[in-house]
């Protein structure tokens, strides 16, 4: 039998297979690894990463809804500087691509971190632009063109590794805004993060998050997601991370379809800890079957 050749190279950096945990959803990696094989897994994004530590949101901070979750977990994280010194030496004991996720509420905050992450063993960043921009009123960075562009742009100079840069799906044209990221520097792009929702206790009549809203995640979002992975393939010239309510090796195959070069997984974790590594043997099995021995025959491979 020929051998699957599952690699991909994303902006130089080589990934045995196309599945990436995403942000958010597995910890810092290290939380997971009693119960399935980091090892096996193409590369871990991160908890995202903010400059000081932060406690996050009020709880409740998740909220079940039919197909998904509702998250406002406020990226509750220990800071930048203890994940250097304490978790990332511990880490890269695995062989797997690492990806730090870095949100700030300034422009300088996401250069600070790009600097201290420059010399130590992060082989990507991960721009979150879904952060709310303290100076500018709180709006997120991510929902306007020209910022999404002039941070993009500030961070690459900063940034010694490949720079991701992830994309809100909360805007009127998601094309404009991945336009924006690849002419500000960005060597490939995340997209969709959660979308925005809203949860009510018709009992109290109270919200259900103690933030009110929160971010939209699951297998709800994936037409959504799909949607704007195919809409972003037709007008960059940078790899493409596709993610969004992915929960099957198909679903990997439709977003590869669709114009992504790797994907995301992010709320299957929530639901069964070993679910990446069900999600391969998934996807393997459908290239066995369907006589597809690269994975880059899949690649952008939908036929209209």
């Amino acid at each position: 039998m020929e051998k699957l050749k599952l690699n991909v190279n994303i902006a130089g950096v080589d990934f045995k297979n196309p599945l990436i945990a995403a942000s958010g959803t597995f910890g810092f990696g290290l939380e997971y690894r009693e119960y399935t094989d980091l090892n096996q897994l193409g590369g871990i994004s991160v908890k995202g990463l903010t400059l000081e530590p932060r406690k996050g949101n009020p709880p409740p901070r998740i909220a079940e809804t039919p197909s998904g979750i509702l998250n406002s977990v406020g990226l509750q994280n220990p800071g930048v500087e203890y994940f250097i010194e304490s978790v990332l030496p511990e880490l890269k004991q695995y062989n797997t691509i690492i990806i730090a996720n870095i949100n700030g509420n300034t422009l300088d905050e996401y250069c600070h971190m790009a600097i201290k992450l420059q010399q130590v063993e992060v082989d990507m960043l991960e721009l979150n632009l879904s952060c709310p921009n303290v100076k500018q009123g709180g709006a997120s960075f991510g929902t306007d063109a020209k910022m999404v562009y002039a941070i993009t742009k500030a961070v690459k100079e900063h940034s010694h590794q490949p720079l991701l840069v992830k994309l809100t799906p909360n805007v009127t044209d998601i094309t404009e805004i991945a336009l924006a990221a690849q002419q500000g520097g960005a060597d490939a792009i995340s997209l969709v993060n959660t979308f925005l929702g809203m949860a009510i206790d018709v009992k109290n009549r109270r919200p259900v998050l103690g933030n009110i809203t929160g971010g939209l995640s699951g297998p709800a979002i994936k037409p959504l997601a799909l949607r704007m992975v195919w809409q972003v393939s037709k007008v960059v010239d940078i790899p493409i991370i596709g993610m969004g309510g992915i929960m099957t090796g198909e679903d990997v195959v439709e977003f590869l379809l669709a114009g992504a070069s790797a994907v995301s997984v992010g709320t299957a974790n929530l639901a069964s800890p070993d679910s990446m590594i069900v999600i391969l043997d998934e996807l393997k099995s459908y290239m066995l079957n369907n006589k597809i021995f690269n994975i880059h025959e899949l690649i952008g491979g939908l036929i209209l």
